[in-house]
């Protein structure tokens, strides 16, 4: 009421609010499970193996859809897009508006709430290794950001990567309902291709010219100010962003892998389709029949004078 403005910073305190978040993230995890996918997949009649990633990509659509929502409700806000300078500038960001931390808090709730969720929704064992990484890297990067002050770009970041994650299995969930649908596959391919150039766009902008200006550049843990000091190296800066560019090529190699992948499958499905049209034509199509000089009269062929065309046989006097 009186104008003030509340900041807010990281502390022990966050651990007892994700774990009350991990709780509700359980819940909701199970409303979405038992009210939407379990009637969808009633009506589908899914294999186990369709079945089980039919339930994970619903899962993820739900929470990436909410979190591009919010995400780009906080990043509007702030003002982060229309400024993207303040990406970098008053660096180290250690004072959080309250939607920023709470988003932070909740992003990582729900990546914990995932591993529990492994048992619950028994995952098979192969599937295990690749969810786990999966969990991993998000919890890396989520925490990362949120640790080292970098919650601007990371705010950004995870607002591409959700909006490439969404088409993606909403793309999967169409096709598990019409295996012949596939255009949201292509739209996701678009969309994934933009936002890989759109985030590397970003590394480069703030590691390579945002930050090395930051006027802090000293090394002050007590302040949040952890590593800025390094990037007024720049050998330290370009190793950096060559290894950033390093990760977006091998991610862009396995996307164009993938995607040759799926073309081909698709060109060798629609030949294979094209000849077994052409063989089941070629069955069903009548042979012509051979006729008689002629006409028909009672079931008996006669010739054209009204004889009939069967050799009569003289018989001996």
């Amino acid at each position: 009421a009186d104008g003030e403005l509340v900041q807010y910073h990281y502390g022990p305190k966050d651990l007892v609010t994700i774990l009350f978040y991990i709780f509700i993230a359980i819940i909701l995890h199970a409303v979405v499970q038992e009210y939407a996918l379990d009637k969808i997949n009633r009506r589908l009649h899914l294999s186990k193996v369709k079945h089980s990633k039919f339930n994970e990509s619903g899962q993820l659509v739900a929470f990436h859809l909410s979190s591009v929502v919010w995400c780009l409700y906080v990043v509007v806000t702030e003002g982060y897009i229309s400024n993207p300078r303040s990406l970098w500038e008053n660096y180290p960001h250690v004072y959080l508006p309250l939607q920023v931390k709470f988003f932070y808090l909740c992003q990582l709730a729900y990546w914990l709430h995932a591993l529990p969720e492994l048992y619950f929704q028994k995952v098979r064992k192969e599937e295990i290794p690749r969810q786990l990484r999966c969990i991993a890297l998000y919890l890396l990067h989520i925490a990362g950001a949120y640790l080292l002050n970098l919650t601007r770009l990371g705010l950004i970041l995870l607002l591409l990567q959700y909006l490439a994650e969404f088409f993606f299995h909403m793309a999967r969930l169409v096709c598990f309902a019409d295996e012949n649908n596939e255009k949201l596959f292509n739209v996701w391919a678009v969309v994934f291709v933009v936002t890989r150039l759109f985030t590397l766009t970003l590394y480069i902008l703030v590691i390579g010219f945002g930050l090395p200006r930051v006027e802090n550049q000293v090394l002050n843990p007590e302040r949040g100010n952890f590593f800025s000091f390094l990037f007024n190296n720049i050998l330290f800066r370009m190793s950096v962003l060559l290894l950033v560019c390093l990760f977006q090529a091998s991610v862009m190699w396995r996307f164009i892998h993938l995607q040759l992948r799926r073309w081909r499958e698709y060109w060798h499905e629609q030949s294979s389709r094209k000849r077994a049209a052409a063989a089941a034509s070629s069955k069903q199509q009548p042979k012509p029949l051979k006729r008689d000089s002629g006409y028909h009269e009672n079931g008996v062929v006669k010739a054209e004078n009204g004889t009939s065309p069967r050799t009569k046989k003289l018989k001996s006097p």
